[in-house]
C-alpha cells in the first residue's frame, strides 16, 4: 500500500548525559520516513527553510523517500528544536522551539500523492494535519501522532483530527493529559471513544500498550544498555509499524502485532546514537535479526 506522511522536518540541538549535538537532522517526519523506508517507499509532505542542508535531503532520498512533496521556503529558516535530557534520561526539558512559520504552513499534496492508501499525520500542528487530510482522496488507513504542546494549545483542532483517524500514537503521559484519566487503560479507552479504533500508547523503555477494536495487546521494550539519545524513537517506532504494515494488503490483529515487533526493534536502534546516525548504519537484515532476538526474549526460547 502507498504510504504518505506529513510532519516536521527539523534541525535539532540535543544534549544528553552522553554528550551534545548541534543542528543535526530531526523532526517527526524525518524519523518516521527514514524508518518506514526500510520496508516501503514513503511520500513526504513538509516544509524546510533556506538553511536546510542538501545532505539531509540526499540521505532521505537514498532511503526511498519521495521528496517532491516538500516545499523549501527561501525566505525563512527550518523548524528548530533544542532539548536537554537529564536525570538518567527520565526527564526532557525543551530549551527552545522556533517554528519559523510552520504553524501557518498550508501543505500542498501533489496530485500523485492524493491516492495514498496509508496516511500518517506525524506529530505537528493539528491544523496542518487537517489541511493535509482534506486533500486526500479516500485513504484506507489514517494514523496520527501528537505531543503535549498541541494538547495544551490546540485542543479543539486536535479533537477534530481524532474524529477522522483510524489510529493514534501517543505516549502514556500525554494520553492521561488528553483524557483527564489517571489510569493508562482508561485513558486508552477514552481516546477510542473520541474516534480512533486503534490507540498505541508508547511507554518508552517499558514498551507499548495497544487498545484495538477486539481487545488489548502489550509488549515490553527491547532491553538495551546503549541509550544515547531518545529523540525520535517514538517517530521511528511509528515508522516501523506503518512501514511494515504498508507491505501488506490485509491488516489484522496478527499483522499489527508483528508490526509492533518491527517498530520496537527500529526504535531500539534509534536511541543508541544521536539523530539518525544509528539508523544510517543498519540495513533491513539487522532489523530482522533484532526482531528474532526480541521474539526469543518474549517466548523464553
Amino acid at each position: 500500500m502507498s504510504l504518505m506522511c506529513v510532519g516536521t522536518l527539523a534541525m535539532d540541538t540535543v544534549e544528553t548525559p552522553m554528550g551534545m549535538r548541534e543542528r543535526v537532522m530531526g523532526g517527526s517526519a524525518s524519523y518516521f520516513a527514514y524508518s518506514a523506508g526500510f520496508f516501503t517507499p514513503v511520500r513526504v509532505v513538509g516544509r524546510v527553510g533556506w538553511d536546510w542542508p542538501e545532505e539531509f535531503t540526499k540521505l532521505l532520498e537514498t532511503q526511498g523517500v519521495d521528496w517532491s512533496g516538500v516545499h523549501q521556503d527561501r525566505e525563512a529558516k527550518t523548524y528548530y528544536w533544542s532539548g536537554r535530557y537529564v536525570r538518567d534520561f527520565q526527564d526532557r526539558e525543551t530549551v527552545a522551539i522556533e517554528m519559523h512559520g510552520f504553524e501557518l504552513y498550508h501543505p500542498e499534496v501533489p496530485t500523485s500523492y492524493r491516492d495514498s492508501r496509508v496516511v500518517f499525520l506525524a506529530a505537528a500542528v493539528p491544523a496542518v494535519q487537517l489541511r493535509l487530510l482534506d486533500q486526500c482522496k479516500a485513504p484506507e488507513w489514517v494514523f496520527a501522532d501528537t505531543v503535549d504542546m498541541w494538547i495544551e494549545t490546540t485542543r479543539n483542532d486536535l479533537v477534530r483530527v481524532l474524529e477522522r483517524i483510524d489510529g493514534l500514537f501517543i505516549n502514556d503521559v500525554e494520553a492521561k493529559q488528553l483524557t483527564g484519566e489517571h489510569q493508562t487503560v482508561l485513558a486508552a479507552k477514552a481516546i477510542q471513544r473520541m474516534g480512533p479504533k486503534w490507540v498505541i500508547l508508547k511507554k518508552g523503555e517499558h514498551g507499548c500498550l495497544v487498545a484495538g477494536p477486539d481487545g488489548m495487546m502489550a509488549l515490553p521494550g527491547f532491553p538495551t544498555d546503549a541509550l544515547v539519545d531518545p529523540t525520535g524513537a517514538g517517530d521511528s517506532f511509528a515508522g516501523g509499524v506503518l512501514g511494515y504494515l504498508s507491505q501488506l494488503e490485509k491488516w489484522d490483529r496478527a499483522s499489527i502485532y508483528r508490526a509492533l515487533l518491527y517498530g520496537t526493534a527500529i526504535a531500539s536502534f534509534t536511541l543508541s546514537d544521536f539523530s539518525l546516525d544509528a539508523l544510517r548504519r543498519i540495513r533491513r537484515h539487522d532489523i530482522d535479526q533484532r526482531v528474532r532476538e526480541y521474539q526469543a526474549m518474549l517466548h523464553g526460547a
